[in-house]
């Protein structure tokens, strides 16, 4: 399996499978910006695999992780100290989450912006046309970090591009780096990421270059999910112990002419909406 990062890593952590058959039988799929994205936002995929005889998770990571931030024991680290660093710790990860497979395509996250690099095209390109899975977890639209917005769109013109039987019948847009919270109750997709708490917990502690390094991510995205399962309901048992929200991507999967621009803006109409009513029938 080759991509067109000569530094792209294919990591298959049950060695005796080569990496296309890995990537044939995957059932759930993530495609992230950055090394622990993945970990953040696809949690509930990664339990519904674990010890699985019949799904088969795989991440994909599209950047090579040199733009972090970096503090402590870290400060001194060159980008390719960091990106080495990155590298081998998804890699830990997707060992210690027995995933199916781990690819990390290495792209400088300039080569995201348009005009994207054709090679990022490419390969993406080559993941998603060699899969069929049941479910792949996507950054959202309403993300406020440029490079998940960009790997984002990079992903939906990949799976546009697609022939219709062949795009995965579900999509979802997962928080990263702006909540889910605010979305209207009848838009949100809550995704169960509280079965397996302590391999979540376990999973996020792998990135010490992160956390170590002056980011607690591992802190950060377990509480949301916890309060997320809290905050949901107000007068109901929480049904989760941690929630991870998404929203629907299919549609514009579904239908090329969609404005990614106008679906994403309507959940905003809906949500003022929303509060809007609420104000008018409590005045």
């Amino acid at each position: 399996m080759m991509f067109s990062q000569p530094a792209a890593d294919v990591y298959v952590p049950a060695a005796d499978l080569p990496a296309q058959r890995a990537l044939a039988r995957t059932t759930h799929l993530c495609v992230a910006a950055h090394q622990d994205d993945i970990e953040i936002m696809a949690q509930e995929g990664i339990d519904a695999c674990y010890g699985s005889a019949g799904r088969f998770f795989t991440g994909v990571v599209v950047t090579d992780g040199a733009g972090a931030s970096r503090s402590g024991p870290y400060a001194g680290f060159s980008d390719d100290d960091l990106r080495a660093e990155r590298r081998a710790e998804q890699r830990r990860a997707a060992e210690l989450g027995r995933y199916n497979l781990q690819v990390q395509l290495a792209h400088p996250s300039a080569d995201l912006r348009p005009p994207a690099r054709p090679g990022v095209a490419a390969d993406l390109a080559a993941i998603f046309g060699a899969c069929r899975p049941e479910v792949v977890y996507l950054h959202n639209p309403a993300d406020k970090h440029d490079t998940h917005i960009a790997v984002l769109l990079r992903c939906l013109e990949a799976l546009r591009a697609l022939p219709p039987a062949l795009r995965p019948r579900r999509v979802l847009g997962c928080e990263v780096w702006r909540g889910l919270d605010w979305v209207a109750d009848e838009d949100k997709v809550a995704l169960d990421a509280g079965r397996k708490p302590e391999l979540a917990r376990a999973l996020l502690e792998v990135f010490a270059s992160q956390i170590v390094g002056g980011k607690r991510y591992d802190l950060a995205a377990l509480g949301r999910r916890a309060a997320n399962a809290t905050f949901d309901a107000p007068r109901a048992a929480d049904a989760a112990a941690a929630v991870t929200w998404a929203i629907d991507l299919t549609p514009l999967v579904s239908d090329p002419m969609l404005s990614v621009r106008d679906y994403t803006l309507a959940y905003v109409d809906r949500l003022r909406a929303d509060i809007a009513a609420r104000l008018e029938k409590l005045s």
